[in-house]
């Protein structure tokens, strides 16, 4: 198993437009190979920003980085800078392998 997480900082106030895009874009991780789950989480919320965190969940490392060079991706991201003043910075991206599980 592959998780695959990025950290976004959202600008105080925007959090109800970000939540908003997540929940009505068409992503197609339906229909990708390998793709097993996906969750959008909110975290703590300081003065500076709100926490959030895309959450998603693969067979591997490899269905996920074929995911990345797929029309699907491309897609999905297509409108991503548009939407630029509601970020603090850029997502940040973490990858973690499957090292026990029971």
């Amino acid at each position: 198993m592959f998780i695959a997480m990025n950290r976004f900082r959202i600008v105080p106030g925007a959090e109800t437009d970000f939540e908003e895009m997540w929940r009505t874009r068409d992503s197609e991780l339906d229909q990708v190979d390998g793709f097993e789950a996906f969750k959008l989480l909110r975290g703590p919320t300081t003065e500076e920003h709100t926490l959030y965190i895309s959450h998603s969940i693969w067979q591997d490392r490899a269905a996920f980085e074929a995911w990345t060079r797929s029309a699907h991706f491309r897609k999905a991201h297509a409108t991503a800078g548009g939407r630029a003043p509601m970020y603090i910075g850029h997502p940040q991206f973490e990858g973690f392998e499957s090292v026990v599980e029971s």
